[in-house]
């Protein structure tokens, strides 16, 4: 149980995400979701932990964010506070990094422009920054990578589209590259792998994808 407590709120949002699209969302218990949300918020730096007593983290916010607009619940949220304490995520390059301990990934900078985005407060960052830090990430093969010169991943591609697309940059990447590594990434059983020469995962099916 511990192991999957820093995942917990990002666990619930895709539970729920699940549940919305098979119509089913009124399967799960709303207000007691919703206050537990809350309970996972640092009052301090506008932040939210994956859990009751942990530390705030960006990809944590996302989650609480997309679970309270999934609800309907964002007028429950003090946005500005939200808004600021994305804000102190971005780094000068124009990355995010994803808490105050600093570790920097094109996740977290995905995380931070989805989550404003939700809010309608994208203006509140330094768009152009982020997007140049993300288009720094981009290899040779068309794929991006976590941080500048890391090796080309599905999940890091399509936080990197997911990013550019947000922000109406989708003219900036090499769609016919691109689109050939991410083809390659099908093997013979018809499942997809994140890079070369791995195994296929389901999760990788849905990266692959809906980058495409």
């Amino acid at each position: 149980m511990y192991m999957l407590e820093h995942r917990k709120i990002s666990g619930v949002y895709w539970a729920l995400a699940s549940l919305h699209i098979m119509d089913c969302l009124d399967d799960l218990p709303k207000e007691e979701i919703v206050d537990w949300v809350f309970k996972t918020y640092d009052k301090d730096s506008g932040g939210f932990g994956a859990n009751e007593q942990l530390d705030p983290q960006l990809l944590s916010t996302l989650s609480a964010v997309q679970i309270l607009a999934i609800y309907n619940e964002l007028d429950r949220l003090d946005i500005d506070k939200v808004v600021e304490y994305i804000k102190s995520m971005q780094n000068e390059d124009g990355s995010f990094s994803g808490d105050v301990w600093g570790e920097v990934d094109t996740r977290f900078s995905y995380g931070a422009l989805l989550c404003l985005k939700i809010m309608n407060r994208l203006d509140d960052v330094n768009v152009d920054k982020a997007i140049d830090y993300v288009l720094r990430c981009r290899n040779f093969d068309g794929g991006f990578g976590c941080i500048p010169g890391a090796e080309s991943h599905a999940g890091q591609i399509f936080c990197c589209v997911g990013a550019l697309a947000l922000t109406n940059s989708l003219d900036r990447i090499d769609v016919d590259v691109l689109g050939w590594w991410l083809s390659e990434r099908q093997l013979p059983c018809g499942g997809f792998n994140g890079r070369p020469d791995k195994k296929e995962d389901v999760c990788y099916s849905w990266w692959v994808l809906s980058s495409m």
